[in-house]
């Protein structure tokens, strides 16, 4: 009899039921503080800027880490940038998913060719934890730009 080939299905099964018990149970975690100093900011737009569409738009985090979506990590998050849409949402507010809340939870820090209508446009960037919960105003600028036509 070969012994290496007999599996131990209790461990496994039991991992399973607790982790499935847990997502269930509605455990989430606290929204982590935001660190002393931490901000978010347009790298490569200015307020009032006149730009080309489509456009490269660069985020910038400072005192706070980059991280993807998925845990919840104290000190870290992810950005999201809205298009024509508030200028932050409160804190512990989960970020729709749609056309004017662009999420970047992979962990990006710019987005290569933001297209826009010719006109006037707010770009707000809003930086989220790792379950897309709003860090509030505090984590949150806004720019408004231009397309040239």
């Amino acid at each position: 009899e070969n012994k290496a080939e007999t599996t131990d299905t209790t461990t496994s099964a039991m991992t399973e039921d607790t982790t499935h018990h847990m997502a269930t149970t509605g455990a989430v975690p606290e929204l982590p503080a935001i660190p002393e100093g931490a901000r978010v900011y347009f790298k490569n737009l200015k307020n009032g800027a006149t730009v080309s569409s489509p456009l490269k738009v660069e985020f910038g985090v400072q005192k706070i880490k980059i991280d993807t979506a998925g845990p919840v990590v104290a000190g870290s998050g992810h950005h999201h940038l809205f298009v024509d849409a508030e200028d932050s949402l409160a804190a512990g507010t989960v970020i729709p998913k749609d056309a004017t809340h662009l999420h970047f939870g992979k962990g990006q820090v710019e987005v290569d060719s933001l297209k826009l209508t010719p006109g006037k446009h707010k770009l707000t960037l809003q930086f989220a934890d790792g379950l897309h919960r709003s860090y509030g105003g505090k984590m949150a600028t806004s720019v408004n730009v231009t397309v040239k036509k």
